[in-house]
């Protein structure tokens, strides 16, 4: 049995699009069986330096998915192609 795939959310704790982003991606994970880690942008200085005002960013595999806002149809076709 494969290991379900996982996505990761680039995100801040007072970033509000953020939370959004997080809040969006939750039907899109138990639709596709995919697990999130949510990595905190300012705990880590090569996150910040990468992705510091782009935040939230949705990464799989160090791809860029998204950022800002979910692109649930990107999303979806991807993650239809890698299930």
């Amino acid at each position: 049995m494969s290991q379900s795939p996982i996505l990761t959310l680039v995100s801040r704790s007072y970033c509000h699009l953020c939370q959004e982003m997080e809040v969006a991606l939750r039907p899109l994970l138990a639709e596709f069986d995919i697990d999130l880690e949510v990595l905190d942008v300012d705990a880590d200085p090569t996150l910040e330096a990468l992705y510091d005002e782009l935040v939230p960013v949705l990464l799989h595999d160090g791809e860029e998915l998204c950022h800002y806002f979910l692109d649930d149809r990107k999303v979806r076709d991807y993650l239809g192609e890698i299930r």
